[in-house]
């Protein structure tokens, strides 16, 4: 007996690789859709279009997952930020606000990757992997070694790069998390809050 084309579910072809970032593609979807709660790889498996135990091949469990995605978000976060800081037709200065202006849109335009990345749902827990430390851990040192620069270039104020890292990094988080949370709404104006708190790290020359 023949199936008519109604009766056959056609299920999308992937290559391994191919199907690890349709799977993360997938998985960002449903947590925007239903929150990280709500997330489980069975869910992801029907979204994709794929066997149940397809995930499992790339992903060992949900927390395996939710680690993968924000290790992309460091990932791609930390190749906007250091083609930034090496884009050498910016001065200094104009660097230093591409990098928060950057920052913040970053935040605003990938939401849940952030709040994975930045969230309590992996680090208050512990539950980061080594692939996440390993991308994560080099992002923020990358903020240090440009206070640093910054610093010795005279453009902000401070001789401890890393304290003044934690800190120019808490006030764009903050900004961000405003944007995020509905508490600003008004996406156009990033760049101008970004820079009004920029403004008030950099060194002012009467």
């Amino acid at each position: 007996m023949s199936l008519s084309s109604s009766q056959v579910t056609i299920r999308p072809s992937y290559h391994h690789g191919d199907l690890r970032q349709a799977l993360l593609r997938a998985a960002k979807q449903l947590i925007a859709e239903a929150g990280i709660e709500n997330l489980s790889l069975r869910k992801l498996a029907e979204r994709a279009g794929v066997s149940r135990t397809a995930p499992y091949h790339h992903f060992s469990d949900k927390n395996d997952l939710l680690c993968a995605i924000a290790a992309e978000g460091f990932r791609r976060r930390h190749q906007s930020a250091a083609a930034n800081f090496d884009n050498r037709a910016r001065s200094m200065l104009e660097r230093f606000h591409d990098y928060a202006n950057g920052y913040v849109q970053f935040a605003v335009d990938n939401p849940e990757e952030y709040e994975l990345m930045f969230g309590r749902s992996i680090w208050k827990h512990q539950n980061s992997t080594e692939e996440l430390r390993h991308v994560a851990y080099p992002c923020f040192q990358h903020q240090v070694d440009m206070v640093r620069c910054w610093q010795d270039c005279g453009v902000i104020s401070g001789n401890n790069a890393l304290r003044s890292a934690q800190v120019i990094w808490g006030a764009l988080h903050g900004i961000a998390k405003l944007f995020i949370d509905g508490i600003y709404t008004d996406t156009a104006k990033i760049e101008e809050v970004t820079h009004c708190a920029i403004d008030m790290f950099v060194i002012k020359y009467s």
